[in-house]
């Protein structure tokens, strides 16, 4: 595919070099600054002074003769090549090497001229780093290449290359000649002798292959191979390139990045060395074309024209005109930065991008536009403004100037495909979404285009956008909202914008099923609302609407406060407990928050709790068809408050439960009475729990003294061994249990008066083996206490005898 990357310019018209009415023909030129030097087929060097000039945006040349130089070899000028390090020009007439100065064509080094030369290059990456010295080197007949090293006054001949066949073209970089002789192409090292045979060209059976070879970067020429391919060669003989795809008989080549134009006898085309691809083909007659500092020239046989690169900036548009995206995209990245800071290109190159960006947007290369919209930095309403109606309203927002596309609407490029529609929303959504995080500056455009196609399309999403802070509009939002029935929405957006009872009125109207919303997650939403609401006036206004559709629920309302609430007097425990007394299991719930999570240590609240507790036992005792599972439940709750606390009236509890046979709660209580014996009886002989009875003396002597805990168990076994009790034979094996236990401690010559004198020994043996070993580690212990004792006052007595040893001094100051 064609871009115009290049135009002719003239630069030295034909009556400018004629000397007579002979019919001079150019054969090469060369050019060196403003200098211009053409050569010619009779043997006449022509140095013209060219000056350029900007005109409209348009590069012309005005030249100027400085004058002309016959060698008098009656043949053509074969090469040119300018040494401007010596103000010298190299020519190549005849097989003869010529010096000439630049500025007045007069020979210089008289004699010092190489003959039988074929063909000659300079090299321009020598290895000697003499700036007032140049290299060279010529091809002979004879087979030989030859290195010259030339100063100001003298030619040194440096060394001789010999090869196997005459050289036809060649070129020179460091210490590297790349060479072409008759059928192949070769690379030296004539440093030390090194030789590389590249590939084998075959002129005889393909004609149209002209040898040629040209340095166009640091170690790497450009060959001129079979099947008008332009070969890449490294210094390495490797190719780091694909070839180019060339027309026959190329003869001349130029090189400007990141395009090489390559001439033959009727066209001059233009390739690029990203893609390979041929850009530019321009019908032309030539004889010479070469690139000189950054400048391509291209001679006729009559006449001189400059190659100038159109602009890159106006290449791209092409491209992108054309909907060349990638090529475009790769020009831009490639291109000559000259006159351009880092700022300044890095800005063109994403209006490119973004212009890419577009087009790839049009022709529905979703994935790539998105792409290209975050490399480029895109200005996201510029986006949005191609989707009809979901800019905000009070954005001010105008499109690019120049234009980044020209997509009128969405609606337009769709032409009425909804599946395309769709395709297209579900972009900018996943585009918007992308860079939200990151776009701060645009927030309002996002968010409102996200709230609009959300609650379009009855978007999940629609609830997570707005409980993250949406920025949109507030009445924009709820005329959308609205309109599309998202209810739920409507009311967290309300509640963003501090509007809490229009939340509340919108919520209330979706639980009393006046509106529909599938996303509403119910009443326990309302309920987390109102706990964590400020406002108490509007918490007691919806209080008993919630209350009434749950109590259990609604009581979180109160529970769930935040932990840093400041109390006011419309929230205070005393208040809220009046209120839930029309809810009895919402009260309930609200005393355990207090006593329990608060840990509220008021009597009231921990009496007002057992008492209700226990009716709440009571009323399901007496409903005969209960789940004595519920009875269980509620029972364990009344104990464990009975347990733990230490602050409701005993007594009031206590009056009730005697009247039950609720004995587990009344031992509980008398235990808090700390009547032990009477707890313990209830135990043993109402409840006969013989094991709850041993975790009543563990529970009731935990964290006090070891006489305390050795009292309760020999109350325990006082009782067990009670003699006026009927039944005390089924008592025997928990007495003997409960001896043996290791958790249980006794005084044992109390033990000993208590048991009965029909026990035998080995009854227990247990309880006396485990007596007699503590009763002798008690003494043990109270020995080597004594003992230690007795040190540490053997210390202290040594001490004072020390200390009385030795005077005190004493003075009026101490």
């Amino acid at each position: 595919m064609s871009v115009k990357a290049f135009e002719l310019v003239p630069a030295v018209e034909r009556e400018k070099f004629l000397l007579d009415k002979s019919k001079t023909e150019i054969e090469c030129i060369e050019c060196c600054g403003k200098n211009l030097y053409v050569g010619t087929d009779n043997c006449f060097v022509f140095h013209f002074k060219l000056e350029e000039d900007h005109i409209g945006g348009r590069t012309t040349y005005h030249c100027t003769k400085q004058g002309h130089k016959f060698l008098n070899l009656r043949k053509p000028i074969a090469q040119l090549k300018a040494a401007s390090a010596l103000n010298r020009i190299v020519v190549l007439c005849d097989g003869i090497l010529t010096f000439l100065n630049m500025f007045d064509l007069e020979p210089v080094l008289s004699g010092s001229k190489i003959k039988g030369v074929t063909c000659f290059c300079l090299n321009e990456n020598p290895a000697r780093a003499n700036p007032f010295s140049i290299e060279i080197c010529v091809a002979l007949k004879k087979k030989v290449l030859q290195i010259y090293t030339f100063t100001e006054d003298k030619m040194i001949h440096s060394r001789d290359v010999v090869i196997s066949e005459p050289a036809l073209t060649l070129s020179l970089d460091g210490a590297f000649i790349c060479y072409a002789t008759a059928n192949e192409y070769n690379i030296i090292n004539y440093e030390d002798g090194y030789k590389q045979t590249l590939f084998p060209y075959d002129s005889d059976s393909d004609p149209h292959t002209v040898p040629y070879v040209k340095r166009i970067s640091k170690e790497e020429f450009l060959l001129s191979g079979p099947n008008a391919l332009g070969m890449f060669v490294t210094t390495a003989g490797i190719s780091q390139r694909p070839p180019l795809q060339w027309n026959e008989g190329v003869s001349s080549v130029g090189y400007k990045h990141p395009y090489l134009l390559a001439m033959n006898d009727e066209f001059i085309t233009v390739h690029s060395i990203i893609d390979q691809q041929q850009k530019q083909t321009m019908p032309f007659q030539g004889k010479h074309l070469g690139d000189f500092d950054g400048k391509i020239f291209v001679a006729s046989s009559r006449e001189v024209y400059a190659l100038v690169p159109i602009a890159w900036q106006k290449q791209i548009q092409a491209l992108l005109g054309d909907k060349r995206v990638e090529e475009a995209l790769e020009l831009a990245r490639n291109s000559p930065r000259a006159g351009l800071s880092q700022d300044k290109f890095q800005k063109t190159l994403k209006r490119i991008q973004l212009q890419a960006g577009f087009i790839q947007f049009a022709e529905n290369q979703l994935a790539e536009a998105k792409d290209l919209f975050v490399m480029g930095d895109l200005d996201v309403r510029e986006l949005i403004s191609v989707y009809p109606s979901l800019l905000p309203i009070q954005s001010g927002f105008t499109r690019s100037v120049p234009p980044l596309h020209e997509i009128p609407n969405l609606v337009t490029l769709c032409s009425g495909d909804e599946d395309r529609m769709v395709q297209y929303k579900d972009f900018l959504v996943d585009y918007l979404q992308h860079i939200r995080d990151q776009n701060s500056q645009n927030r309002l455009e996002i968010d409102t285009a996200l709230l609009k196609i959300y609650a379009e399309t009855n978007s999940a999403q629609l609830v997570d956008l707005i409980g993250s802070q949406c920025s949109c509009d507030l009445q924009e939002g709820v005329d959308h909202l609205q309109k599309y029935g998202c209810y739920f929405s409507l009311g967290l957006l309300y509640k963003n914008n501090k509007e809490y009872d229009k939340t509340m009125q919108v919520w209330s109207r979706v639980q009393d099923g006046h509106y529909n919303d599938e996303h509403f997650p119910g009443l326990d939403f309302i309920v987390e609302f109102l706990s964590s609401l400020s406002d108490h006036d509007l918490v007691w206004k919806y209080a008993d609407w919630v209350m009434e559709k749950d109590q259990e629920l609604g009581v979180k309302i109160f529970t769930q406060r935040p932990s840093d609430e400041v109390i006011t007097e419309k929230m205070r425990p005393d208040n809220v407990i009046d209120y839930l007394h029309r809810f009895p299991k919402s009260v309930i719930g609200y005393l355990e928050h207090l006593v329990f999570t608060n840990r509220l240590e008021k009597e009231k609240y921990h009496t007002h709790l057992a008492v209700l507790y226990l009716d709440h036992v009571l009323q399901l005792i007496k409903n005969t068809n209960i789940d004595k599972q519920l009875i269980n439940i509620a029972r364990s709750k009344l104990k464990h408050m009975l347990q733990v606390s230490n602050l409701y009236r005993v007594q009031l509890i206590l009056s009730k439960v005697k009247e039950t046979e609720l004995y587990e709660e009344c031992a509980i209580l008398y235990g808090k009475l700390e009547e032990h014996e009477k707890a313990i009886r209830i135990l043993v002989h109402k409840l006969r729990n013989y094991e709850e009875a041993d975790k009543y003396c563990l529970f009731n002597s935990e964290g006090k003294e070891a006489t305390y805990r050795k009292k309760l168990f020999q109350i325990l076994l006082g009782v067990y061994l009670d003699p006026s009790y009927e039944r005390r034979d089924l008592l025997i094996q928990p007495a003997v249990l409960l001896l043996n236990s290791k958790e249980s401690t006794f005084d044992t010559l109390k033990v000993l008066q208590l048991l009965p004198e029909n026990w035998s020994v080995g009854l227990l043996a247990n309880f006396l083996l485990y007596s007699v070993r503590h009763s002798l580690n008690d003494a043990r212990t109270t020995h080597i206490q004594r003992m230690l004792l007795r040190g540490e006052n053997l210390n202290k007595k040594q001490m004072l005898i020390e200390l009385k040893r030795h005077p005190v001094n004493m003075t009026e100051d101490r």
